[in-house]
């Protein structure tokens, strides 16, 4: 699909860095003071300024004096296993002597704290369950806990329908009477908060009389890896966060486990950023809750010991191999549905829903990612949950928030949706399977209804072309670690034109450049990863504007400029 490249918007104000090159991609990025520039852990929002932690932090107090079975319930990706992890260390550090954890099965049971899920919680004896990264919307499983007597905490992020669970406190800064400034932080991040004020209510009941107070600055590797695999907005409290756990992982105090998925990963530790967590090291983390069970990926963040922590990183890496593999296969048997149904998603298609009942429940999220990136539309994609009920994960684009339209398409349609969450850019949901037809055709409908034509081109945004005293190794390098980057604070990529004078495809699916800028300079080794091998190599195409990434290649000692070509747009 031709996209349109659009370069970013100078924000106006005055220079917030003495780079010129650092300073003009900062202020296209909104930031409009060098104080935003400032990674520093004591500019992290206070604890206090997060609703109903005073509640929670009392609940626990109290349970730590009566010394009560806490039982913490996550979620199944990346984000949940790591507030998992950290919730069941800091506790243990804080001295609470029954901590144990429960993560629901995604096959069996599905998202969040349901019925079952609270029993297996009342086999393993919970006086006090704690939610991590969900909880908000699990109002029947709550419900069954507090009837038999078991106090509830809810952590979450995600947001609040209209009916809010009956749990004891519910911690939520998306919650409406909460005024936390910052609405994006991780479950992870919401879970090291409550950690956070949990020991100074420690301190303030002088409960470390007798011993030291556990640095709890040691579970920032475990936040910036759940924030940076949610794939939640990096704002200014984010991307403290993010600093924070990259400074630990890269001084190498982090836990074994972080440390073993990067050594399966064969990443250099030492030069460690954002981006290595959300490309190589989460889906590893994740592979475990996609084709097994995150238990797996919990167990190798809980791992004392480098020896356990490797082998679990080895089934880890396997299980990523096998998800690669379904996912492949998958993304074939959609692109083919689409190519047969071509007459019906062309010009009138503003959403597309796809279903195959043998389809891995497990990767549904990364099909849609994939389907809505090639085709910039927003996608759901089905298999089957059980008999007659389809499980879908649902991914959007730019100006159409995804739970939005699926309650609306409840509160129009309630026989269609059985339930659904989410945010404005993911969400999941389930339906009755005879109704897939009806609602492949209202999302489709309401979907126009709602978009804007323009926000069906996409659109890439650059910061703008690198002159050629500008295409070195140090720019990379500064550009690297200038971040943390991520969701809505970008990465940086340029534009170019440039004669093509080799292409070849490498590794079965990468093509291999060798190019030049038009206007002169030196010629650098170019690649885009999975390329659309239908297309290239392309030997017609002597010339091209180019959207790149500008990274470092380094072979046997030798490091050179290499461009990261995230797409390629022809000249006549």
């Amino acid at each position: 699909m031709l996209k349109r490249i659009e370069r970013r918007a100078l924000a106006e104000g005055v220079a917030v860095c003495d780079d010129p090159l650092l300073d003009r991609i900062y202020r296209s990025r909104g930031i409009a003071t060098v104080q935003h520039l400032n990674y520093a852990l004591k500019f992290m929002l206070p604890p206090s300024l997060l609703s109903h932690l005073e509640r929670a932090t009392k609940l626990l107090i109290e349970a730590y004096q009566q010394q009560k079975n806490i039982v913490i319930v996550g979620d199944f990706d990346a984000d949940g296993a790591t507030s998992i992890a950290l919730t069941v260390l800091a506790l243990r550090q804080l001295g609470f002597q029954s901590v144990d954890y429960l993560v629901p099965d995604r096959f069996e049971q599905g998202y969040g704290l349901s019925v079952s899920v609270a029993q297996q919680a009342l086999q393993k004896q919970a006086e006090l369950v704690i939610t991590v990264d969900n909880g908000v919307s699990s109002l029947e499983g709550i419900d069954y806990l507090k009837q038999h007597q078991v106090q509830v905490i809810v952590t979450d992020h995600h947001l609040p329908g209209e009916r809010l669970p009956n749990a004891d406190v519910i911690v939520n800064p998306n919650l409406r009477d909460c005024g936390f400034p910052s609405k994006y932080l991780a479950g992870v991040g919401v879970a090291f908060y409550l950690m956070v004020a949990l020991r100074a209510a420690f301190r303030e009941h002088n409960l470390f009389a007798d011993r030291a107070e556990p640095n709890f600055a040691e579970l920032l590797d475990l936040v910036a890896l759940g924030t940076v695999a949610d794939v939640v907005p990096l704002d200014y409290n984010n991307r403290i966060l993010v600093s924070q756990g990259l400074a630990r992982i890269r001084a190498e105090h982090c836990h074994c486990g972080i440390r073993a998925l990067i050594e399966v990963a064969n990443l250099d530790i030492t030069q460690l950023v954002a981006s290595n967590l959300g490309f190589s090291i989460a889906p590893r983390l994740n592979a475990a809750g996609r084709i097994d069970n995150m238990s797996l990926g919990v167990e190798l963040l809980l791992a004392e010991t480098m020896e356990q922590a490797r082998a679990l990183a080895l089934e880890l890496d396997t299980l990523n191999q096998t998800r690669k593999e379904i996912e492949t296969s998958m993304k074939q048997e959609a692109l083919h549905f689409l190519r047969e149904l071509k007459s019906t998603y062309q010009q009138d298609t503003f959403a597309i829903a796809l279903y195959q009942p043998d389809w891995h429940q497990g990767v549904l999220g990364i099909l849609a990612a994939r389907m809505k990136d090639q085709f910039h539309r927003p996608t759901v994609v089905f298999a089957q949950e059980e008999q007659g009920i389809l499980r879908g994960s649902a991914r959007s684009i730019e100006g159409l928030h995804i739970r939005d339209l699926l309650e609306y398409i409840h509160s129009q349609h309630p026989e269609i949706i059985i339930k659904f969450g989410g945010h404005a850019m993911a969400a999941g949901l389930s339906i009755n399977e005879a109704y897939f037809p009806k609602f492949q055709q209202l999302f489709n409908q309401y979907a126009k209804a709602w978009l804007d034509e323009k926000a069906l081109q996409g659109v890439i945004y650059t910061d703008g072309e690198l002159n050629s005293q500008e295409m070195n190794v140090a720019t990379a390098e500064k550009l690297q670690f200038a971040g943390p980057w991520g969701q809505h604070f970008p990465e940086p990529q340029f534009d170019g034109e440039f004669r093509i004078l080799q292409q070849r495809i490498v590794g079965e699916k990468h093509l291999k450049m060798l190019v030049e800028p038009l206007a002169g300079g030196n010629m650098f080794d170019a690649i885009q990863f999975n390329a659309d091998t239908r297309l290239y190599p392309d030997l017609s195409i002597k010339s091209a504007r180019m959207v790149y990434h500008l990274a470092v290649n380094e072979y046997r000692g030798n490091r050179q400029v290499q461009l990261l070509v995230n797409y390629i747009e022809a000249l006549g």
